[in-house]
């Protein structure tokens, strides 16, 4: 994997689990493809010095990693390669959005089952499972832990046509979730 270049004109900006490019943004994804810039997991970030990102996005990739040691670790990689006042974008599947729909007494089993599929991945290929659900308060404490703070809820981020804003039935079943490192030490 080829490390940043310091000397680079502008930001970098970091899409990890991105496929589609966008001026301004490199592409970290765990499997290659034509716009990706970095192959790599988010557990390991190494590609990237501490403290040269200046901001990261991830959509809908965090319920894909055990909750029990790969979250914390892919946030601290986030944490790490921050630049102070860096700026965090992490959307999720909403656990408590999700929940309230799948017991809806109007929902036909195939949404049902289209809700069920968002809680545990589509299932189309070996990263597609979820590992982890969170709402904002779980979401948050990992966050806060990793040493994050300014953790705010957002609608949409604005930023790419992806799954942090999908909707089901008009109701927005993506956490998206803004938070910044710190200018001092965590």
């Amino acid at each position: 994997m080829p490390d940043h270049d310091p000397s680079s004109p502008g930001p970098l900006r970091l899409h990890i689990g991105g496929t589609a490019p966008k001026e301004g943004w490199r592409i970290l994804n765990i499997q290659p493809g034509p716009h990706v810039d970095f192959v790599g997991t988010a557990t390991d970030l190494s590609a990237f010095a501490d403290g040269t990102v200046d901001e990261v996005y991830g959509s809908h990739i965090y319920e894909h990693l055990s909750y029990n040691d790969e979250v914390m670790r892919a946030l601290a990689e986030v944490f790490r390669i921050l630049r102070p006042g860096g700026v965090f974008m992490v959307g999720v599947p909403d656990l408590d959005v999700l929940c309230q729909l799948f017991v809806h007494p109007q929902l036909t089993r195939e949404e049902k089952y289209n809700v069920m599929r968002t809680i545990y991945g589509g299932q189309t290929d070996p990263f597609d499972f979820h590992k982890g659900g969170y709402n904002f308060d779980i979401l948050g404490e990992f966050l806060f832990a990793a040493g994050f703070r300014e953790i705010s809820r957002v609608e949409k981020f604005g930023l790419f046509d992806d799954t942090t804003a999908l909707d089901f039935a008009g109701i927005s079943i993506s956490l998206n979730v803004r938070c910044v490192k710190p200018p001092g030490p965590k």
